[in-house]
């Protein structure tokens, strides 16, 4: 006689879309990865296969949801823009983020920053930059021969896969876009819209609400 063993059904992977962590440490630390995020946003916003995202999980191992990261804005090209809970790659042609960024802050200094060197290197990230607001200092690496190599100079590096300029004024770190426009906080952008009206009305023409 035959003996039927049933196989206990497997408990499904849940993927939290929160480590429970804040975005930011502090008003610094998130003004800059709203500048950087909304920057790269309007960079690419004419382009629908690449998806931009700030301090969103990333998963890239399906099966472990214990391999994870969230890095302060990361993009990746060849996947569509949308919203999301998390980053699963599996479930997203299994393409890694190419270009990730992190703010320094009091809470997430070097050892922690090494530490996602080490992540980033092993799961795929062709171009890691780091910014520390506090002492204005921009660090680089770029992928060669399998390893993220730090960049020698920053101070007017373009990134290959962004085409983002990066520079150091007046101790303030500087990012321009491929038409080399600043990056702008949402104030600066106000202002500017200001700015415009003004001449605009200046030349008796109304600008449209």
């Amino acid at each position: 006689m035959s003996t039927i063993t049933s196989v206990p059904a497997k408990t499904p992977v849940v993927y939290p879309e929160s480590d429970g962590l804040p975005m930011s440490d502090n008003t610094l630390q998130f003004h800059w990865i709203v500048t950087i995020k909304g920057g790269l946003d309007a960079v690419f916003r004419n382009d629908a296969n690449v998806f931009v995202a700030g301090n969103l999980l990333w998963y890239p191992v399906e099966g472990d949801n214990t391999i994870r990261i969230a890095p302060d804005v990361f993009v990746v090209f060849g996947r569509p823009k949308g919203h999301r809970g998390s980053y699963m790659q599996w479930l997203e042609g299994n393409i890694a983020p190419q270009v990730a960024f992190e703010i320094l802050s009091p809470c997430n200094r070097l050892g922690k920053i090494l530490e996602k060197l080490r992540f980033y290197e092993r799961y795929g990230v062709e171009e890691y930059y780091v910014y520390d607001p506090d002492h204005p200092e921009i660090t680089g690496w770029m992928r060669k021969d399998g390893e993220l190599k730090e960049i020698p100079e920053m101070k007017g590096w373009v990134s290959p896969r962004l085409q983002v300029r990066f520079d150091l004024v007046d101790d303030e770190l500087c990012l321009y876009g491929p038409d080399g426009k600043k990056f702008a906080s949402y104030v600066e952008l106000a202002e500017r819209a200001d700015r415009l009206a003004a001449q605009l009305k200046a030349l008796g023409i109304e600008p449209e609400a």
